[in-house]
């Protein structure tokens, strides 16, 4: 909506212990996560460090180490398991 303000998008790296390990610089708030991503190349980086990663769906077909859930809502038991 419209709040009257100015957004920005920021990514985020944490370790699965919720410390910070990497924070991109801000890119205007309609920048989509998968392009912010791929602008900052942390894509890569990962894929360079032999790392994986857990992302939400707006990364969907980010592919290397970015993982993501399983769309959709009749889901297999197995892909609902994986996604919890």
């Amino acid at each position: 909506g419209k709040h009257k303000r100015h957004g920005m998008n920021v990514q985020v790296l944490t370790d699965p212990f919720g410390r910070l390990l990497w924070t991109s610089p801000a890119l205007p708030g309609s920048t989509h996560d998968l392009t912010a991503t791929r602008q900052h190349g942390s894509i890569e980086a990962l894929a360079d460090a032999g790392l994986k990663c857990w992302a939400d769906k707006a990364y969907q077909g980010a592919g290397g180490p970015v993982r993501v859930p399983f769309r959709g809502s009749r889901l297999k038991r197995w892909k609902r398991r994986h996604n919890t």
